[in-house]
Formats: C-alpha cells, structure tokens, sequence
C-alpha cells in the first residue's frame, strides 16, 4: 500500500488505466473516474505491478458546473449543446493515433442535469 500525500485545498479524481487500484478500500477497475473531493491531505492506494493510473487533481472551480459523459457546462443545455457538437464532429477535433470511429456519447438522461460545486 502507498499513502500519497495531497493537498487539501485542491479537489482529486483517480482513473484507472490499467490494472485494479484499491482506492481508500474501494476496487477501481479501467473506464469509472473515482471522484475524491476535497480536502484530503493524503490518499491511500493498493495495486499490482504494472498497473497504471492517473490522479487528477487541481483547485475546484470557482462556480457551480455540470459534469457529463466527456463534458462540463455551466447548466444542462450547455451539456445537450456539446453532446450534439459531439455527435456531429463540430467543435471537437480529432484525436490522432486513435485507430477507429469516435465513442458515440450516450443518451441524456431523462432529467435535466443540475450544477453542482463550490461557489465563493
């Protein structure tokens, strides 16, 4: 088990690449970002040799944000807005090395999507 150090005034999300993560006691497997929060000062993790993963992690947003699929948006029709562009090839570009169509977004959900985060 390593015990890594953070800061506690940033936000952390750990995704897991390849491999399994143990993440404070939770099983981690490649494709779902694990959401952290804030003000931790350390994390504790467990994994095989060879197994990769990334932790993101940097100062919250300063204003309340949706966060969908591949997306964030300040309100719900930003997200539907995105999606669309997504769908459509507009203002995404091309991810180079990627032998293969883009990941078709999955359908919205049925409610509207609601801002969350912290707002000063």
């Amino acid at each position: 088990m390593a015990r890594l150090p953070l800061r506690p005034d940033f936000e952390y999300a750990v995704l897991v690449l390849s491999g399994r993560v143990e993440v404070e006691e939770v099983a981690l497997d490649p494709g779902p970002l694990l959401y952290l929060g804030a003000h931790r000062r350390d994390l504790a993790l467990r994994a095989a040799v060879g197994t990769r993963a990334l932790l993101l992690g940097g100062e919250p947003f300063a204003e309340q944000i949706v966060m969908w699929w591949n997306f964030v948006g300040r309100d719900h029709d930003e997200i539907v807005r995105a999606r669309e562009d997504w769908a459509t090839g507009r203002r995404f570009g091309t991810v180079h090395g990627y032998d293969g169509q883009p990941l078709p977004a999955p359908p919205m959900p049925a409610t509207r999507l609601r801002p969350r985060g912290r707002v000063r």
